[in-house]
């Protein structure tokens, strides 16, 4: 799964002209965290978060003559850390966890922004049902890449648990299709219990 796949498209924006006070409306309004700044052209040029409200309202009480802020584009961050919308959905956890950020705007090459993809959404990864992963195993993994008939292969799913009992072609298939499922988006452990009609890795252990 890809972030294209779990971003949010309608997105609560604004230009970096936009009041202060307009852009708090909208966080409120909208129950956001932050908004995405862009220019007429659709480009990301930054984001204004709730962190930044914050700093103005300590500067307010710590400055005795604080300078006044009108605008988004004098509060807002322009170095934004951003994802691609073909990027997989590790990679945005990866990004969000290390960088302690809770949302990614999704940009193309143009950095034009596409959506914005946050830690919820990736979180629900996670409630794939299990019927779904199965699924996803029996067709597309057995069937489209293996070429292994699916009634071949006792498959089943337990939340988040793939189990694989029966007998494939050879030893490199059934690391193979283990290791296909456990990329699966909603498996958190695969129990690989396969037997094999021929070792073709070269070694002398029998399963």
């Amino acid at each position: 799964m890809h972030v294209v796949d779990l971003m949010t498209t309608e997105l609560i924006q604004v230009s970096p002209e936009t009041g202060i006070k307009e852009a708090a409306r909208l966080m409120s309004r909208h129950r956001v965290s932050g908004l995405p700044v862009v220019d007429p052209e659709g480009r990301l040029v930054g984001i204004i978060t709730e962190a930044d409200f914050l700093r103005i309202e300590v500067a307010r009480d710590e400055d005795d003559d604080p300078e006044p802020i009108e605008t988004v584009s004098q509060v807002m961050s322009s170095d934004v850390v951003t994802i691609s919308p073909e990027a997989g959905i590790s990679d945005a956890a990866r990004i969000m966890a290390t960088q302690d950020i809770k949302r990614l705007p999704v940009v193309g090459d143009d950095r034009r922004l596409l959506g914005i993809i946050s830690r919820m959404d990736v979180v629900a990864v996670f409630t794939r049902p299990d019927e779904v992963v199965e699924d996803e195993i029996r067709e597309d993994l057995l069937r489209r890449v293996m070429f292994v008939d699916p009634d071949q292969i006792d498959v089943t799913v337990s939340n988040g648990v793939v189990s694989f009992q029966g007998e494939i072609g050879t030893r490199n298939e059934a690391r193979l299709l283990e290791e296909l499922a456990r990329r699966l988006d909603g498996v958190t452990r695969v129990e690989n219990r396969l037997t094999w009609r021929l070792d073709d890795t070269g070694s002398r252990t029998t399963r």
